[in-house]
């Protein structure tokens, strides 16, 4: 890079969950910009009854005790597209998505400087293989990333591949020559990267390849297949013109169920649209609830239920009772685990078939992997290791630095910049 070290911050931002840290004394050192936490949740919330803007965790419980505001998370996931530059009004001003994801990498900044008592001038940060599939979007949200970082005052910034950085991070298997892979699957992308490792603890990355799905599409597959039929998606309504039944419109389901969709959902078209619905359906009750959602504002709650569930689920060897009060009292829905592996059949095929890519460009056989090395919490969903099981029945696996090893790279790399 060109700049001494110790004025380089390493930032993993992250589409659930974000973390720095910087290379200091030859250690990583994790900055928690939570006490108590090495990382925070990718959040924000614009308090409209103080004029505040909260993130992380603090956002997360403002939206959770129902105060008045704008809760917004995914925010990666704009990057890249047309929404980055649409002006919205927020508090008496009007802001775009850079202001929003500047303003929050600004505050990382800000309180990486309070805990070190000195100035980051500038950033390497995280970057998935594939923001997105098309070549030109993906150029565009780097190019849109960095505009974010310079937003929130930093001079410069340099992105390194984020399953590169995770590699840095697992040198420590120092194993002459042997081959690895790393698996991130993150909240909004999943990487995969083959490596070389050695006695001497350098890594060679021999191919990447990435993909546009993760944690929070696991959320919304499970949210759409069980949560949304209870707010009509699938009911049947009275067509206006001729006789017989139409569905209630897929599309209305797909994006309350969307993390970075939800923000715009809360419209008066939206709500007008469900009232339509409502008086011409068949049974009426599912479109009251949906009403509900979208008056009282309820799709993130409802989302991170989802989350919570995609967790307890995974976790568990009986079926799970889930409890829908949120929408409706005495409301309660069962999921089976292996209810949750079927759902998500369509994820674990793109897993195998974005690993066989990776293997395909670097040139190597399933046999020649040794380890395979988890990252990022969706990593630990039990069909994703269900997957790499099928392909890799032998290999060790590690997932010791599941959430760490993005941000433990990058501050490993500021220092050999």
């Amino acid at each position: 890079m060109g700049i001494a070290h110790n004025n380089v911050l390493a930032i993993d931002f992250g589409t659930s969950n974000s973390a720095v840290a910087v290379f200091d004394n030859e250690a990583i050192k994790r900055l928690q910009m939570e006490d108590g936490s090495d990382t925070l949740p990718t959040a924000i919330f614009f308090d409209f009854s103080t004029g505040e803007t909260r993130i992380g965790s603090a956002a997360n419980d403002l939206l959770m005790k129902g105060a008045e505001g704008r809760y917004m998370r995914s925010l990666k996931r704009v990057l890249g597209t047309s929404l980055m530059g649409e002006k919205r009004l927020l508090m008496g001003k009007y802001v775009d998505f850079y202001d929003i994801i500047g303003g929050f990498l600004a505050e990382l900044k800000a309180r990486a400087e309070r805990i070190e008592g000195r100035a980051f001038t500038h950033a390497l940060s995280g970057r998935p293989v594939r923001f997105h599939d098309d070549a030109y979007k993906d150029k565009s949200a780097e190019d849109d990333l960095r505009k974010c970082y310079q937003r929130a005052g930093f001079l410069s910034v340099e992105f390194m591949y984020e399953p590169e950085a995770a590699a840095l991070a697992n040198n420590v298997l120092g194993k002459d020559h042997s081959l690895g892979l790393i698996v991130d699957i993150g909240g909004g992308t999943s990487d995969f990267s083959v490596f070389r490792s050695n006695a001497a603890h350098s890594v060679e990355i021999l191919a990447s390849y990435g993909e546009r799905f993760g944690g929070t599409d696991f959320d919304k597959t499970l949210n759409v297949r069980h949560f949304m039929p209870l707010l009509g998606k699938d009911a049947a309504l009275r067509r206006v013109l001729g006789s017989g039944t139409a569905r209630a419109p897929v599309a209305l389901f797909n994006d309350l169920a969307t993390w970075e969709k939800i923000p715009f959902m809360y419209t008066p078209e939206t709500l007008r649209l469900a009232r339509d619905l409502e008086r011409h359906a068949l049974d009426r009750v599912p479109f009251k609830r949906l009403i509900d959602v979208l008056e009282y504002e309820l799709a993130h709650e409802l989302s991170m239920l989802a989350e919570r569930t995609k967790i307890a689920v995974n976790q568990a060897s009986a079926a799970c009772s889930i409890d829908l009060g949120l929408i409706e009292n005495g409301t309660h829905i069962e999921i089976l685990p292996n209810n949750l592996g079927a759902m998500m059949a369509i994820h674990h095929d793109r897993i195998i078939a974005a690993v066989n890519e990776t293997l395909t460009m670097a040139t190597c056989k399933p046999d020649e992997i040794t380890d395979v090395i988890f990252v990022g919490g969706s990593s630990l969903m039990r069909f994703v290791s269900d997957a790499l099981a099928e392909t890799f029945p032998n290999v060790e696996t590690h997932t010791s630095a599941v959430f760490t090893a993005v941000v433990d790279g990058l501050a490993i790399a500021t220092a050999r910049s």
